[in-house]
């Protein structure tokens, strides 16, 4: 079964605005490229830069726990290294989140637009040394939804789901609904690079706020159990051999592996 990229998004920063691409480049052991660099510690989160180790989500700014991050509109350029970032009611925020400095304004700059309620302690900035990410899970280097899973989920609720509810780096049309919660350990095409299915993702609260309206108005968690049994909706994958995606490509899904037949039979 193949299906093709409809979309690739990264997230310069945990939490907040994906970003479309055209392409990405993608090698083993690597982070995909310029995604959840940086995250923002909601209180001291204990993440050592010097011994990185994985982080709860829960430790930083991120929806499942403040809705209100979804109100801010952040772009990266790669080429000036500035993070741009604006909402109601505040002035534009622009900054290096590589200098000291700018991490320390843009924390600045989010204390003043979320809810003093919603934060545990001072914000703060934190960068990814090195091929690490603050991902969901420490071997999720690659996010995938299947677009047939979501219209599938969305006829079941009633409503359209915004497929960037879920936060995923490639999106993916041609698959049949919900096919790809059997592929863990099993091989994949990415455009030209190759992969292993890791998992698939199990959902959280994060899901349930409109990434336009940054209210939480859907309960999808409870939807996904109701109608399926599970909480899942998308895979992680790793990285086995270096290559390029592209809008376009083929996404080659894990065949089932052909049953050999015994010589006697």
């Amino acid at each position: 079964m193949t299906g093709h990229v409809a979309a690739i998004f990264r997230h310069p920063v945990k939490g907040f605005t994906p970003e479309s691409l055209p392409h990405a480049d993608l090698a083993p052991g690597e982070g995909f490229p310029f995604d959840r660099l940086w995250a923002v510690e909601n209180g001291p989160s204990g993440f050592d830069p010097a011994a990185p180790a994985f982080v709860p989500k829960q430790k930083f700014t991120v929806l499942m726990s403040i809705p209100r991050v979804a109100a801010a509109r952040t772009h990266y350029e790669e080429d000036t290294g500035l993070l741009h970032a604006h909402a109601d009611g505040l002035p534009v925020f622009s900054g290096k989140l590589a200098e000291e400095a700018g991490r320390e304004a843009f924390a600045a700059w989010l204390t003043r637009l979320l809810p003093e309620d919603d934060l545990r302690g001072p914000l703060k900035v934190v960068k990814a040394p090195g091929a690490y990410r603050f991902t969901d899970h420490p071997q999720g280097q690659v996010s995938i939804i299947n677009l047939a899973s979501l219209r599938d989920l969305s006829q079941k609720m009633g409503v359209e789901l915004d497929p960037l509810r879920f936060r995923a780096n490639l999106y993916v049309d041609g698959w049949a609904p919900w096919v790809e919660n059997e592929w863990t350990g099993r091989p994949m095409m990415l455009g030209w690079a190759k992969a292993e299915v890791f998992k698939p993702i199990v959902r959280c609260a994060a899901t349930h706020v409109d990434p336009t309206t940054a209210e939480r108005n859907l309960d999808v968690v409870k939807a996904l159990f109701d109608n399926y049994g599970h909480m899942n909706c998308g895979i992680y994958l790793k990285v086995t051999a270096p290559g390029r995606i592209s809008v376009g490509d083929a996404v080659t899904s894990p065949d089932a592996q052909p049953v050999e037949t015994p010589e006697w039979a």
